[in-house]
Parts: C-alpha cells; sequence; structure tokens
C-alpha cells in the first residue's frame, strides 16, 4: 500500500508541477489502468480521481483532460478487445492471464450475462475492467457494438472519476 501512495504522490506532485501536461498523464494513466495486461499492475483510478481538484486548482481547463482520460480508456480497451480476437481461447495461456484463470471465468460468466453491456458495466469494476474487453474479443461481439459500448463507458468513467474533485475546487472558489 505505501508503493501505491508514493507512486500516487509522484503523479499528483509531477501534474501540479507541470499543469501542461495533464491532458497526456491522463492519457496514459488511463490507458495503463484500461489496457488488459497492464490493467492488472497499473493502479491509476486513485490518481486519475486525485487529478480532478489538482487541475481545476492549477487552471488548466477540464475538457482536455477529460478527454485524455477518456480517449487513453477506449484505447486501452480497444487493443485488449484485439488481443483477445486475435488469440482467441489461447489468451487464456498467456502471463499474466494464465495466474488469474478465476478472474477470467468471472469475466466470461459476467459478459454471457449481460452481453454487450458487460463492456460498458465492467468499466466501472476494476477487476472486470481488466478482463472483458479481451472476452468480448474472444467471442467475437460485433466490433461496432463494442466500440460504441467503449467509447461512451470511456466517456462516462473519465468524467466520473475526474469530474467530482474538480466540481468541488470549483465550488470552492479555488
Amino acid at each position: 500500500m505505501i508503493e501505491l501512495e508514493a507512486y500516487a504522490r509522484e503523479a499528483l506532485a509531477f501534474v501540479e508541477a507541470h499543469a501542461h501536461w495533464a491532458p497526456y498523464v491522463a492519457f496514459i494513466l488511463a490507458f495503463g489502468e484500461s489496457f488488459a495486461v497492464l490493467s492488472l499492475f497499473f493502479p491509476a483510478t486513485f490518481v486519475l480521481i486525485g487529478l480532478g481538484p489538482i487541475i481545476e486548482a492549477g487552471g488548466v481547463a477540464f475538457l482536455p483532460v477529460w478527454f485524455g482520460a477518456a480517449a487513453g480508456a477506449a484505447l486501452g480497451d480497444a487493443i485488449s478487445y484485439w488481443i483477445g480476437h486475435y488469440f482467441k481461447d489461447s489468451v487464456r495461456r498467456i502471463w499474466p492471464l494464465r495466474n488469474y484463470p478465476e478472474m477470467m471465468e468471472r469475466g466470461e460468466r459476467f459478459f454471457h450475462r449481460f452481453g454487450s453491456w458487460s463492456v460498458f458495466i465492467g468499466r466501472f469494476f476494476g477487476p472486470l475492467r481488466a478482463v472483458i474487453p479481451l472476452i468480448a474479443g474472444m467471442f467475437a461481439m460485433p466490433h461496432f457494438i463494442f466500440q460504441m459500448a467503449n467509447i461512451a463507458s470511456a466517456m462516462a468513467w473519465a468524467l466520473l472519476l475526474l469530474g467530482p474533485g474538480a466540481a468541488a475546487m470549483k465550488l470552492m472558489g479555488w
């Protein structure tokens, strides 16, 4: 937990010192949080939540940072989808996913239960976020439907993470 806190402090301190990099930092964090394999080792949600107040306090425009986070999340999931689509069931044998068979099984059950909605809903649940796009690709979910759910959920997710902190700072007059 200490390492995660140090990582979060360093990332937020960087954005405070270099506010013009905030959209790019948001993109990288959201991409890492959404890309199938990286998301298992790249916990960026807390940093993105902390980014909201910092961008408002630092005078950074909200929309470019929101767009950066949404684009990073959508790209991470899109690449994950294509990995699942290309490798199909053999993706289960690729490290590190072979070490988490129960996560893949849970994701598969979720996908079969909710279909295309699983892509949208799964974005908001950490463990599912790591595997749902892969599974959607494995089971050949139509690409257009996947991308609609992917982009819409990425936009809503980025707003949910960044918006409350930025709005609170704005209300406080900072």
